[in-house]
């Protein structure tokens, strides 16, 4: 059974079909390739799965649970977790403060539960802390630890929204664009961190336009066009298909 189920899924704004009947699946324990065209409605696609916005209509399934509509706090504690394109966070917190904020259960959050449950709220606030700086040396984030977010490069901050979506211990990463805009050294190093986390169990769809990271990436990949799935399949054979390089690529063969 596919972990994340989406079927007929739609959303307009301003009278403009965003999402026209756009369906996929992931299967547990793939990094699965989500591209086309800008336009095409890929973002738009996660913003309703993760409930940031409610679709107008279709259903989305995650582990076996209708999360339609979902906030996006439940869906999070559900298992599903996204990262942003533009990487989030606090600048003027230091790394470990801004991986600690998404840990999972903090009895610490509730007023009564702060003043009557101190030990239990310093044990949780000690195991949070052990995962965030478990997570920054896993991401080579260790020696930038006690840095400002702010302080950090592109690519750093593109692992410190990893490492974010990873404190609250997901089953799936939605991931939007997760090396635009950096250096390519760094694209390296993300690229190996995707494939060690899907090595470890962890399940990822990715937007991505590099297409060298998604050939090297994804399988399988999926190509969305006008708000809905145009094809699926390994990258090899959706590159060579004359629908998608008319769609994506205006009639431009790729190279695989």
């Amino acid at each position: 059974m596919a972990l994340l189920a989406v079927r007929g899924l739609t959303r307009g704004f301003y009278g403009i079909r965003a999402l026209d009947g756009a369906d996929l699946d992931v299967e547990p324990g793939t990094i699965t390739g989500l591209i086309g065209p800008n336009g095409a409605g890929k973002t738009t696609l996660f913003n309703c799965v993760s409930g940031v916005v409610p679709p107008d209509g279709g259903t989305v399934l995650f582990d076996g649970r209708d999360i339609t509509g979902a906030r996006p706090e439940a869906i999070t504690q559900s298992g599903m977790v996204r990262t942003f394109q533009i990487a989030r966070g606090f600048p003027r917190l230091t790394v470990l403060e801004n991986l600690m904020l998404y840990g999972r259960d903090q009895p610490g959050e509730g007023f009564a539960r702060a003043l009557t449950g101190i030990g239990r709220v310093r044990g949780r606030e000690a195991e949070i802390k052990d995962r965030a700086i478990a997570i920054a040396e896993r991401l080579n984030l260790k020696a930038v630890i006690d840095n400002p977010a702010s302080d950090l490069s592109g690519g750093q901050k593109k692992l410190l929204e990893i490492g974010r979506a990873l404190m609250s211990a997901p089953k799936l990463i939605l991931l939007d664009e997760p090396i635009a805009g950096v250096n390519p050294t760094l694209s390296q190093e993300i690229a190996e961190h995707l494939t060690a986390l899907k090595d470890d169990g962890l399940t990822l769809l990715i937007i991505e336009h590099d297409m060298d990271m998604i050939a090297r990436l994804c399988d399988p990949v999926i190509v969305m066009a006008e708000g809905r799935r145009l094809t699926e399949g390994r990258f090899a054979d959706i590159a060579a298909d004359p629908r998608v390089q008319e769609a994506y690529m205006g009639g431009r063969r790729w190279a695989s």
